[in-house]
C-alpha cells in the first residue's frame, strides 16, 4: 500500500502530539513536509522531528507536495479558512479543536466538501478510547437500561502566565473561553454517549482571569429521551479534574481523569441487590486502548483506506459546536435555548458566543 503523504500547519506545542500520533502509524502514512508562518520555528520543527520540507506559505506547500491528508495545528481564529484551502487543493483535513467558532463556518466549511469531494474532521480524541466505545455499544443497545442522569466536569487551572499568548483570551482568536477551548473535549464525549439534546440553560463568567471571554461557565441540558445533563467549565480550579458520571437505570459508570484516560479510569456500579455478573459482564472491555490522538488518527486513516467519510466528520462536529453555541446564547438572554432555534439571521449563528470579529457583544 502507498502511504499517504501528510503535511502539518502550525508547529506550536500541539502539533508535537500530531507527529507522534503519526510515527505511530509506521508506513501507512509519509510526513512530507510542516507550514508555519514563522520560517525559524518550522525550520526547527522539521530538524527535530525529521520532515524533509519546511515551508512559510501554505499555497506553495499544496502546490508542491499535493498531500493526502492534512493535519491543522494552528491557533482557532485560522481554522475554517486553512481548512477550506485544503478541501479545495484535493486534501482531506483533520484540525485540532474547534474546528470553527460559528456555525456560518461550519456552513462555510461543509460547502467546500460538497464542492470537492473531500473530508474535514476534528480531533475529539476523548471518544477512541476503548473504555468510551465499550460503553457506547453498551447504551446504544440500552443493556443498563435508560440515562436518566449525567454530569461533566471540566474543572482544569490556567494561570495569567497562560494567557499571555497573544491570540489567548480573545473572542477574535481564541474564539471562546474555557467552554470553547477545555471543556469541548469532555463535553463532546458527553454529548456523543448521551445521545441527542433538546435544550440548554447556562451561565458564563470570567471571574478571575484579566481575559474578555469566559474563564467558567455551568449549564444544564435536556436530553431528547427526558435525561438532565450537568455541565462545569472551568480555567480556575487549581486541583485539576475531569470527571464524566452517568447514572442509567441499573448502573452508574464514572470516568476520572484530567487530559485522558484508559481502562483503569472507568468505575461500574450497580445497587446492592443487583445480579454481580450483569456488572461483571459490562465492565469486561475487551481491549485496554487510551484516549489519544493516535487511536482517533487510525480510525481516520480506516476510513480513508475505505473512501468513506471519516470519524467526528463535520455533521459530528455541529452537535457540538451547536450546543456550545446554544450554551451561550442561553448564559447570555438568561432564557433556556432549543436546539434548531439558531438561524443565519441570529448573531450567534456568525459568533459562537453572539460578538463580532472586534469582540464586542453584537
Amino acid at each position: 500500500m502507498t502511504p499517504y503523504r501528510v503535511a502539518i500547519i502550525g508547529t506550536g506545542n500541539i502539533a508535537g502530539g500530531h507527529v507522534r500520533a503519526l510515527k505511530e502509524m509506521g508506513r501507512r502514512v509519509q510526513v512530507v513536509a510542516a507550514m508555519d508562518v514563522e520560517p525559524g520555528r518550522v525550520e526547527a520543527f522539521c530538524a527535530e522531528h525529521r520532515i524533509p520540507r519546511s515551508y512559510a506559505d501554505l499555497t506553495a506547500l499544496l502546490a508542491a507536495e499535493q498531500p493526502d491528508l492534512v493535519h491543522i495545528a494552528t491557533p482557532p481564529a485560522t481554522h475554517a479558512d486553512l481548512a477550506i484551502r485544503c478541501l479545495q487543493a484535493g486534501a482531506r483535513v483533520w484540525c485540532e479543536k474547534p474546528l470553527c467558532g460559528s456555525l456560518a463556518a461550519l456552513d462555510r466549511i461543509e460547502a467546500a466538501e460538497r464542492a470537492t469531494g473531500r473530508y474535514c474532521s476534528s480531533v475529539a480524541q476523548w471518544r477512541f478510547g476503548s473504555a468510551a466505545q465499550h460503553l457506547k455499544g453498551l447504551m446504544r443497545e440500552q443493556a443498563m437500561g435508560r440515562l436518566l442522569v449525567g454530569i461533566c466536569q471540566t474543572t482544569w487551572y490556567r494561570d495569567v502566565a497562560y494567557y499571555q499568548v497573544p491570540w489567548r483570551g480573545t473572542w477574535q482568536n481564541e474564539l471562546g473561553g474555557t467552554t470553547l477551548g477545555h471543556g469541548i473535549h469532555a463535553m463532546d464525549l458527553f454529548l456523543w454517549l448521551c445521545g441527542d439534546w433538546s435544550e440548554v440553560a447556562a451561565m458564563t463568567a470570567t471571574l478571575d482571569r484579566p481575559i474578555e471571554v469566559d474563564d467558567v461557565s455551568m449549564a444544564t441540558v435536556r436530553f431528547d429521551n427526558g435525561a438532565l445533563g450537568s455541565i462545569v467549565n472551568s480555567a480556575l480550579s487549581p486541583r485539576q479534574h475531569t470527571y464524566l458520571r452517568f447514572d442509567l437505570q441499573k448502573a452508574t459508570v464514572e470516568v476520572s481523569g484530567l487530559y485522558g484516560y484508559s481502562n483503569k479510569d472507568w468505575r461500574y456500579s450497580v445497587p446492592d441487590d443487583a445480579d454481580g455478573s450483569a456488572l461483571s459482564r459490562w465492565q469486561d472491555i475487551p481491549a485496554d486502548v487510551p484516549s489519544s490522538h493516535t487511536a482517533q488518527l487510525a480510525a481516520l486513516l480506516d476510513t480513508m483506506d475505505r473512501d468513506e467519510p471519516p470519524p467526528v466528520g463535520t455533521p459530528e462536529v455541529r452537535r457540538t459546536i451547536e450546543f456550545i453555541t446554544c450554551l451561550y446564547k442561553a448564559a447570555a438572554a438568561g432564557q433556556t435555548v432549543r436546539r434548531g432555534s439558531i438561524g443565519p439571521d441570529d448573531p450567534f449563528y456568525r459568533h459562537v458566543a453572539g460578538h463580532t470579529p472586534q469582540g464586542s457583544p453584537v
